[in-house]
């Protein structure tokens, strides 16, 4: 099998992008009090950090930035792990403070909801948020689970045959979103 590769995002894109979702946030929710933005392990905290700089540079006022583990909270796995401590911390591995809080999650693509009902799980189990939030980079559809983004870096419809990959220079070293097509061996 051979796969087509075509960039759907590029740095300047993503970066138009976060700050649109910026401004979405800060008008849905009338500023940024009472808000925390929470990354899913491993390329949404980056995205939420990013966010939390284009909300500063806006707003002038600094928001808290957690990151979340979700490994134990994932349905994909055969045995899964016990728990161990905080599921989601802040910058400097502390535990962070959820409880009635204004939760606006982040992950990189939302496909079928699965490990965004294992983040809101974990979040649940570490306090309970006023409302929570979902803010994504890239959403492909086929969901299994009745969730949806309040907030969408670019829809992107997609065969189940496709996948989408996202670049990020903090692990990649660049910044761009691919579409990746299969295709099958020619005879």
């Amino acid at each position: 099998m051979s796969e087509e590769r075509h960039d759907i995002m590029d740095e300047t894109s993503i970066r138009r992008a976060l700050t649109r979702i910026a401004h979405e946030i800060l008008e849905k929710n009338k500023g940024i009090d009472n808000c925390v933005l929470v990354g899913i392990r491993t390329r949404g905290i980056y995205l939420a950090r990013r966010l939390a700089e284009r909300i500063h540079e806006i707003e002038g006022k600094q928001v808290a930035v957690g990151e979340l583990d979700i490994t134990s909270y994932r349905d994909d796995r055969s045995t899964r792990p016990v728990s161990s401590g905080a599921a989601c911390v802040d910058e400097a591995g502390q535990s962070l403070a959820l409880q009635d809080k204004r939760v606006i999650l982040f992950d990189d693509v939302l496909y079928t909801g699965r490990t965004i009902r294992a983040a809101m799980d974990a979040l649940m189990d570490h306090g309970r948020p006023q409302l929570i939030q979902l803010a994504v980079l890239a959403d492909r559809g086929h969901r299994e689970l009745p969730i949806r983004a309040d907030y969408v870096g670019k829809n992107v419809p997609t065969s189940k045959l496709e996948k989408i990959e996202v670049s990020l220079s903090e692990l990649d070293g660049e910044d761009k979103v691919t579409i990746i097509q299969q295709r099958g061996q020619q005879a």
